[in-house]
This record gives C-alpha cells, sequence and structure tokens, in this order.
C-alpha cells in the first residue's frame, strides 16, 4: 500500500528475506504519484512517495529505498540532479534508480546514465513495462545482496585466517627464540624477517659438546603457509632443544653427542625431505660445524646463496660450490668445505632474500652489493651487524622486500673469549 505525503517514514532497518521491495517514487505531480503507487502496491511493493527530489533526500537519509522512480523534470533539483546526489549518499546496499522521462535523444539518454541512473521508462507509464523494469532491477539488487553476503562470510572467514596467521607467526618465532648466545670462543647471533605473516626461512645454531658450534640457514622454496609448515618440520631435524632428534649429531651415551660430517647432515635431510614429506616442495641448506678451539669450519653448501667469511680487516670471501638444494634429487650428494676462522673473523650465513632484493629499477643486490654491504659494517657486531644490513636492504628496495630475509653470523674471539673482538678493539 502507498504511503500517504503524511505517513510515517517506512522503518530504516534492512526488510527480512524474501520481505517486499521498498520503492520511492518522486515526482512533483501528485497525480502521477498515486497512479504509479497504486501500481506498485499492486505489484505487490512497498511504496513511499515524494514531491521534489529534496523532499526525497531526507527520506533517503531516514532509510534506504530499493529502487528509486524519479521524474527526470521537477521543479527544484532535477531527476539527475538528485540521482548524482542520492549515488554520493552512505548506504548499506546498494539502490536501483528509474528516471521517469519523455526525452528520447541519445545525449539525454547519456546524460541520465551518467548521473548514474540504471535505466529509464518513458511516459506515460506502461504497467507492464513498469513490472518488466523492476522485476529486471530486483534480480540486480538479488544478486547484489548474494555477492555482499557471500563478501561478508569471506570477510569473516579472512578474519578468522588473520588470526590463525598472527597465532602462526607467534610459533613460528618462538623457533628461534635465543638470537644471540656467546660461547666464550665466540658469538652467534640472528636475523628472521617473513615477508608475510609466516615464511619458509629459518636460521639457528646449537651447541656440540662444549668445543663445537652448528650454525645453519634453511630457505623452503615458495612463500607462506605450505612453506612454513614445511620449514616448521625441518626444523626439528636441527633442533638445539632435543638433541636426540638432530640429524646433526651422533649420541656417545647419555646426554653426550659428536658431530656428524655437514655433507652427511645434508644427504641425510635429503633422503628424509623424499622419503617422508611426500611434498613437491624443497629447500636450500647450509650447516656449519664450527671448532671453537681452532676456528676451523667445516660447511655444507646445498642451493643455498654462498656462506661468507669476513675477514677482520673487513675483506670478504665467498664460500662453498653451489651444491643441489634439499629435496631435489634422490640420492644427491653434497661435499664439505673447510675454512679457518682467525680471531676477528665471523662467519655468515643469508638467504636469498638478501642477495636477490631488488631496487625499483630492477637491478639485484648479488654478491658484488653484499660484499659492499658488508665491508660497509664491518665495525659493527651482532645484532647490530644484523640490522644494519636489515635496513640497508629495505632503503635499497625502497621498503619493497618480496622474499623472506635470514641471516645467521658467527663472530670468532678465538679460544681467550676476547681476542680479535672488534669492540674490544675499539676500547684500546
Amino acid at each position: 500500500m502507498a504511503a500517504s505525503d503524511d505517513a510515517p517514514f517506512p522503518d530504516p532497518s534492512p526488510p527480512e528475506p524474501g520481505a517486499p521491495r521498498h520503492v520511492l517514487v518522486v515526482d512533483d505531480s501528485r497525480m502521477q504519484r498515486r497512479i504509479l503507487s497504486a501500481q506498485l502496491a499492486r505489484s505487490g511493493y512497498r511504496v513511499s512517495e515524494a514531491a521534489s527530489a529534496e523532499e526525497a533526500l531526507v527520506i533517503c537519509t531516514r532509510t534506504e529505498p530499493d529502487i528509486v522512480i524519479s521524474d527526470w523534470m521537477m521543479t527544484g533539483m532535477t531527476g539527475p540532479e538528485f540521482c548524482q546526489a542520492f549515488r554520493a549518499m552512505d548506504r548499506r546496499s546498494y539502490g536501483y534508480f528509474i528516471l521517469l522521462t519523455s526525452k528520447a535523444e541519445k545525449t539525454d539518454v547519456t546524460h541520465g546514465l551518467e548521473s548514474g541512473a540504471d535505466d529509464f521508462l518513458s511516459k506515460p507509464v506502461n504497467g507492464e513495462e513498469l513490472r518488466a523494469r523492476l522485476s529486471a532491477g530486483s534480480r540486480i539488487l538479488s544478486m547484489q545482496e548474494e555477492l555482499s553476503a557471500k563478501n561478508d562470510l569471506l570477510r569473516a572467514a579472512q578474519d578468522v585466517i588473520e588470526r590463525d596467521l598472527q597465532e602462526a607467526r607467534k610459533l613460528q618465532q618462538s623457533l628461534v627464540r635465543d638470537r644471540h648466545r656467546d660461547f666464550g670462543a665466540g658469538v652467534a647471533s640472528l636475523m628472521l624477517r617473513p615477508t608475510g605473516h609466516v615464511g619458509g626461512d629459518l636460521v639457528g645454531f646449537f651447541p656440540i659438546g662444549e668445543t663445537r658450534v652448528g650454525l645453519y640457514g634453511i630457505d623452503v622454496s615458495g612463500h607462506g603457509i605450505t612453506s612454513a609448515l614445511m620449514m616448521a618440520r625441518v626444523a626439528g631435524y636441527l633442533s638445539g632443544t632435543w638433541p636426540a632428534q638432530n640429524i646433526a649429531l651422533i649420541s656417545t651415551g647419555r646426554d653426550s653427542f659428536i658431530s656428524r660430517p655437514p655433507a652427511e647432515v645434508a644427504r641425510m635431510m635429503n633422503d628424509l625431505v623424499l622419503e617422508e614429506m611426500q611434498t613437491e616442495s624443497y629447500l636450500t641448506l647450509v650447516y656449519a660445524d664450527i671448532d671453537l678451539a681452532t676456528g676451523r669450519v667445516e660447511l655444507v653448501q646445498a642451493g643455498h646463496p654462498y656462506p661468507v667469511v669476513q675477514r677482520y680487516g673487513g675483506q670478504v670471501e665467498f664460500l662453498g660450490e653451489g651444491g643441489l638444494p634439499i629435496g631435489l634429487i634422490p640420492g644427491a650428494d653434497y661435499a664439505t668445505v673447510t675454512t679457518l676462522l682467525a680471531p676477528g673473523d665471523r662467519l655468515i650465513l643469508i638467504s636469498d632474500g638478501i642477495t636477490e632484493a631488488t631496487n625499483p629499477k630492477g637491478a639485484m643486490i648479488d654478491q658484488t652489493g653484499l660484499a659492499a654491504l658488508l665491508r660497509k659494517f664491518s665495525s659493527l657486531e651482532g645484532p647490530s651487524f644484523l640490522d644494519a644490513i636489515l635496513w640497508e636492504i629495505e632503503d635499497y628496495t625502497a621498503g619493497d622486500i618480496t622474499d623472506d630475509i635470514s641471516a645467521a653470523v658467527f663472530e670468532y674471539r678465538g679460544p681467550g673469549g676476547t681476542q680479535g673482538s672488534r669492540k674490544a678493539s675499539r676500547d684500546l
């Protein structure tokens, strides 16, 4: 039934599913409004009337009509001007707008469409055509409402996923609880910065008895949840918390372990990934076994960026021969590389998120840029050294870091504990 000019505004709350559509008829001709309202009411629509665009806008601020039927030529604001104002309103849902016109010129139709109208009806209005146009408008509104409902469900699901990812990030970061440890003859420091909530990079260290330290870097292919899950599984293979599960250690009795050769560690991990995980993902690995008494380092490189030794004077040396990634080829063989750290030297393991960082022009840092970067910050130590590298990468990429970044550094002091320390040398 049509609402009279003095009737209260319809309930502004959203209608129940299946409730009739609310149509607002806007025309400065009382007779024309009554004719349209009667036709609409007979077709089952809830109807409101307004004698002007200005009055209609007041109604639209208090309720949200589903469909507006507005005359083109009215005293005061015209139909197209009213349509533009209607489109500028803040609404919960889309409103379908039909202009009533006797105009037939293409330029007039174009003007109406540009003002935001969805459809046109020629005057005098034919009842069957009116019902057909309203039926088409209702179908469009139904599709929009269905899409909106699905978007609401999607946003709710995204909120749940977001909370889960936040928790997953905390769990992943907990895998690297200890990011700086003094071993007396040397100091280990770690940096881990995933590009998203979770990532596929991992760095870590663990003691091997009282005279050796294991230092490693892992980078699982891809990004996101899949990589993070695989990384978490692989983390157990080099656990410092549970040495009995660490494949780099060989038990010699209760709570007593010796180190396994790095090349053998890579072979074992390759077999485990292929046999147990059954996944298309693979990973790169660099693992170093450091002797605290002598500075001798044995390491294996399995597809990871080349390990770096930075000498006390700042000189940079790249080690390794590349090697195959872990989890690609059954029976892959790996070679152990050796080097010797002198007091004041440091071993640096980095992920390709650093070497392949790209500036806005598309140029990568690569080994040359990395060497210059390490020399630039050669006087810094531990976390300060790693923070400086991260800040430089962020500056180089203009903040557009697209890959996980990780690094592990071992700064060798020598058996005396402070020999060669950059800090110690500055304090002298």
